[in-house]
Formats: C-alpha cells, structure tokens, sequence
C-alpha cells in the first residue's frame, strides 16, 4: 500500500462516565493524529469517534464541546448503557463506511496510544487487523495479575479462541470492518468474534499506563460476568463438561453399589450418616451447578431468537 491513497484513520473510542478523561485523551490522539499525517503514514481527514454509552455525568457535554472545537472530535450518543461491547460495536458501525481502518481503544489511555504508529505501518504493510498486546503486566497487582492470566488461560480451556493479553485495544481494516457487521449476536463479546474473522493479522507490544483520570469500569465483578458471557457464547464446552462428570458419578455409584452389597452379604456394614450427608451436599451443589451452566446458555438463547436491535444511536456529531 506504499503508493496507494494515505488511508484514512478513525479513532473510536467508547465512553462510560469518562468526562474527566476524554479532555485529555482526546487531545492526546488528536496530536498522535497529526503527527501521523506530517509523516505521511495516514490521510490529514483522519478523525476521533466517540461513543458514548449512555453515560450518566457529562461526558455527551463534553464530546459536544470538543467537537465545536474541533469538528475531528466526532461522537454518536447512545439512547440507553448498553455495555462496552455495544459501544465499541456502535463506534466501529457508524465509522465503517467513513474510514480505511479503525483503530479502537479506552479513553482512560491505558492502552499506549503511541503504539497506533506501529500498527498503521502494518496495516499499510498488509495486514488487515492489528492486535495490540501487552508486553507485560509488572505494574499490575498480584491479584490482577494471577486473575488476568486465569482468565484467558480458563477461556483457552473452554476452546475460546482469544489473544493472550489482549483487551479490545486494535486495528481492522474497512473490509474487516464490513466482515465484523455479518455477525448478528446479541451476546457480544468482540475478542472472541474477531478472531474468527480470519483476515491475515500481527500483534503491536506496548507497555500499560496507569488511567489518566477517572476510576476503572471494570471491578471484578464485571471481568467475571464478561469472561461467563464470553466463554457462553462461543463455548458448549462446559455442558459437555457436565455429561462427562455426571458419567463419571454414575461409574462412582456402581462402584459403591457394588462396594454396599458386599458389605451388606458379608455383615460387615455399618451406617454412616456423615458420608451419606457430605454425599447429599456433594450431589446438591453438583445439581445447582449444573442448573447454572444449562441456565446460562438457555439464557443466551433467550435474548438471540428475539433479535432486539444491540444498540440505539440517539444523537450524532459529524
């Protein structure tokens, strides 16, 4: 692509309560933008999309400002909180036909925007999505640490197919873009969805920042919801992990039948209420669990066969 067009480049951003750090951000990958443009790597119409999630401060107040200040600040507003996924699923539809490629990352600018250099020269290299990566997690917790590795390693487990370290932080082309638009779940969970895609890829290292204002939108809570909706979603892994134990119970239970009779003819049995008790709680909790899992995906099935619309859009900012 050396002596194609310069492409143009939207920056979509999603946007949860983030009114403290969009002045920041935004200026941020405004700069990052026209130094991308003086080098000659992306087109000088390039611009920043954010999208807003129904924020309840004033982030759209903010987005509004911006934008009157400088009209490559663009913003679409969501009529409800939808979720991450359907932010950033919004931002990246309502950029599709308006861009080249789109690059997708957090306004707290954890994710090191510097990094979008390296992979606007692989997209121009070929490259139709660009995954950024992070090169490690020193600055993390203990906790956080050993959470973030169980969560992608437990995802790998349940046959879900992910990039390791990866958050949301990347580059998809245009045709990438309109490939990504053909899936219609309800339940997204784009780490999982993009993979499949199957367009040729590389990955861009960066170093993680601390947020440059404002609190983090996902507690622990939420990481485990988005790892349960992930793993669901794309996953029956689990439900065939209960065949498998409930088969390995049932070879358990002859084993003891079998165990009770010999006692029994040989006079040598005697009750016990604590196995048959840790037997019951045993069997109860594996039934609950069970329920669970089945619950789960029946709950996914739920909310697909109604094809509710993912996202309204309410207001726009071009």
């Amino acid at each position: 692509m050396a002596d194609s067009p310069l492409p143009r480049i939207a920056i979509v951003v999603p946007c949860y309560n983030e009114e403290q750090a969009l002045p920041i951000s935004s200026m941020e990958m405004l700069s990052l933008i026209d130094e991308m443009s003086a080098s000659g790597l992306i087109a000088p119409d390039s611009y920043v999309l954010c999208s807003n999630d129904g924020s309840k401060d004033r982030t759209w107040e903010v987005i509004e400002e911006l934008h009157s200040k400088d009209d490559r600040i663009k913003g679409i507003c969501l009529a409800h909180n939808r979720g991450h996924q359907n932010a950033l699923l919004a931002g990246l539809m309502a950029v599709m036909d308006n861009c080249d490629a789109a690059i997708s990352i957090d306004a707290d600018l954890q994710d090191d925007p510097s990094a979008m250099i390296e992979m606007v020269k692989k997209f121009r290299d070929g490259c139709e999505i660009v995954y950024g990566v992070r090169s490690s997690r020193e600055t993390d917790t203990w906790f956080k640490r050993t959470t973030a590795h169980g969560f992608y390693s437990f995802q790998n487990a349940m046959g879900l197919e992910t990039i390791y370290d990866h958050a949301d932080y990347r580059l998809m082309s245009n045709r990438a873009l309109h490939l990504l638009s053909e899936y219609g779940e309800s339940n997204l969970f784009l780490r999982g969805i993009i993979p499949q895609i199957g367009l040729s890829c590389d990955v861009v290292r960066y170093a993680r920042n601390p947020r440059v204002a404002g609190e983090s939108k996902y507690p622990l809570s939420k990481m485990l919801s988005f790892s349960i909706d992930g793993i669901t979603s794309f996953s029956a892994r689990p439900m065939r992990w209960i065949f498998m134990t409930g088969l390995t119970l049932l070879i358990i239970d002859i084993l003891v039948g079998i165990y009770v009779v010999i006692a029994l003819l040989s006079g040598t049995a005697i009750g016990g209420w604590a196995s048959i008790m840790l037997s019951v709680w045993f069997l109860g909790s594996l039934t609950l669990i069970s329920i669970g899992i089945v619950g789960e995906y029946i709950g996914k099935i739920f909310t697909e066969v109604k094809h509710r619309p993912r996202f309204a859009v309410m207001k726009q900012l071009w």
